[in-house]
């Protein structure tokens, strides 16, 4: 994929249905993402790097297209991929995946069982073992990667505004959250909204 020369929404949309894996010394982990968010730098009101804040614990949203960007909200470590170019400093919010590979170490690792395992930022990066160790790396380091050959396709892909996000002016509502239509594993998603079969 293309992190630096496509727009932060274009490749928020891209990544659903990319197989995120992550290797560790003993475990392999991975799972089909299927809902992200878009932060649009430095005119974004609800991005950290709003009107060029620019701090140790933000560098990494600093760094080119495809670094890591890892914070911690609540305890909970948050997964972003920054996108664009150096200096430019946007990214995308990995907020939830379908589980393939490893399910019962996640299920552990979280201490529950179905949707509940990644169904949210802050679930799927625990699941999975993910923490700030990773921030500032570039992705596909072999530690997390996208395995694009066993990506899938969205049948249909939602538009909404993003979730968590009040007062910031128009920036509250405008549609920047992305998910796969139908997916069980979709933050918030209602039981009568799953559908069988969400990929092409």
């Amino acid at each position: 994929m293309d992190y630096i020369n496509l727009s932060t929404e274009e490749i928020a949309q891209q990544l659903l249905g990319k197989l995120l894996v992550h290797k560790t010394a003993s475990s392999f982990y991975s799972g089909y993402i299927v809902e992200t968010e878009a932060y649009i730098g430095e005119m974004d009101m609800a991005c950290h790097s709003y009107a060029g804040k620019r701090t140790p614990r933000l560098e990494s949203m600093y760094k080119k297209g495809g670094t890591i960007y890892i914070y911690t909200m609540h305890t909970h470590h948050m997964l972003n991929l920054v996108t664009r170019e150096a200096g430019d400093p946007q990214a995308v919010l990995i907020r939830a995946i379908e589980p393939v590979a490893g399910i019962e170490e996640m299920e552990v690792n979280r201490n529950t069982k179905g949707t509940s395992v990644s169904n949210g930022p802050g679930k799927l990066t625990k699941a999975m073992a993910i923490t700030k160790a990773l921030d500032g790396s570039m992705l596909n380091n072999m530690h997390l990667f996208i395995d694009e050959a066993n990506s899938k396709i969205p049948k249909e892909i939602i538009q909404t505004p993003r979730i968590g996000i009040p007062n910031k002016e128009d920036w509250t509502l405008k549609p920047l959250r992305y998910y796969v239509k139908g997916n069980p594993y979709v933050s918030g998603i209602r039981k009568r909204d799953c559908l069988l079969d969400c990929w092409k």
